[in-house]
């Protein structure tokens, strides 16, 4: 006659046997560790809508002290969120162990700008209150302390980003690479959207009155401009870190 032991059937497992009540070792609890890549992905999006959108700015010395300091802050911080954004994909590409740590420093020091950002807008003379624009810090502070969350160790991150320490390509290596494929991707960008506009202003019958159709196929060549770089960025660093990587000895 089959004996069922006591602690079989309540789910116990001695040595060298599996429990029946436990998931298999190394698999993720559920998908929410992609979550903080794809915000990372939208605040560079958003860094390089900033970036262009104040480019035009440069050089206008006619701006109050305290605008034209917002203003070139926000370029240098919009750069380096980008750089320090496409070296965090490489790491999340190949899945490394390193991706939650990095990860985690890096949305720290994004939420302490927000937070500086915020309270020179607020204190400056030259700025009026905007709810609008506090709401929008508030929600992005509150999903960057989320993605830390969903980052933290017992959530099943560490399944995901497991890949040990391996022989990398070189930091300055992959910012070349980012450097390069922003500025080739943006070319072929905003020449597609540039040529795209001017199509639909041609098809459309656009009115060229005092430009209107030039600013509108300029208007799509910028966002041409801004996709390419993205995704030009993107997959020059994906590119790069995807070789087959020895195990560090």
């Amino acid at each position: 006659m089959l004996r069922i032991f006591p602690g079989i059937a309540s789910g116990f497992a001695g040595p060298g046997m599996a429990s029946i009540d436990q998931q298999p070792a190394g698999r993720p609890d559920s998908g929410l560790a992609y979550v903080p890549v794809a915000w990372l992905v939208i605040v560079m999006a958003l860094s390089a809508y900033g970036l262009f959108s104040s480019w035009r700015l440069i050089g206008d010395f006619s701006l109050p002290d305290s605008v034209f300091f917002l203003i070139y802050g926000g370029l240098t911080g919009g750069i380096v969120t980008i750089l320090w954004g496409l070296y965090l994909l490489g790491l999340a590409f190949n899945r490394s162990a390193r991706f939650p740590r990095h990860y985690t420093i890096w949305q720290v020091v994004i939420i302490v700008w927000l937070v500086v950002r915020q309270a020179y807008l607020l204190l400056a003379p030259d700025f009026v209150f905007s709810a609008e624009a506090l709401a929008y810090t508030i929600a992005e502070i509150a999903i960057g302390l989320l993605c830390i969350y969903l980052l933290r160790r017992g959530t099943g991150a560490e399944a995901v980003y497991a890949n040990p320490e391996t022989e990398r390509p070189p930091v300055l290596v992959s910012i070349l690479a980012a450097l390069l494929g922003i500025i080739l991707g943006g070319a072929i960008g905003a020449c597609a959207g540039f040529f795209a506009g001017s199509l639909i202003a041609d098809a459309t019958d656009m009115s060229c009155f005092e430009g209107a159709c030039g600013f509108f196929a300029a208007f799509i060549g910028l966002a041409g401009l801004v996709i390419g770089a993205i995704a030009g960025g993107i997959s020059a660093v994906w590119r790069v870190n995807r070789r087959k990587k020895v195990p560090v000895a």
